[in-house]
């Protein structure tokens, strides 16, 4: 998961997502434009949904870091060693 800043609104879901360098503002799945700062994407978003009465701050959204990615793999304690029998 990439490190976004979310709010819920009756509008829907807005997020503004770390994308690279670069900041992606979101309402749902509609992308509304790329910033190079999340002030930027923030600015868009108000100026974009008004009804939406989103937060001026990004410190009244609710940050979700970025998660590092888990990959499954087998190790040798994980393999199972059958005796075998003469």
């Amino acid at each position: 998961m990439l490190a976004q800043y979310v709010y819920p609104s009756l509008l829907g879901l807005f997020r503004i997502i770390r994308h690279g360098r670069r900041w992606r503002a979101l309402r749902e799945c509609e992308e509304v434009g790329r910033f190079e700062c999340e002030q930027g994407a923030l600015a868009a978003l108000r100026e974009a949904y008004p009804h939406a009465r989103l937060p001026a701050r990004l410190e009244r959204w609710r940050f979700l870091p970025q998660m590092a990615l888990v990959h499954a793999r087998a190790t040798d304690e994980d393999e199972v060693h059958w005796p075998m029998q003469a």
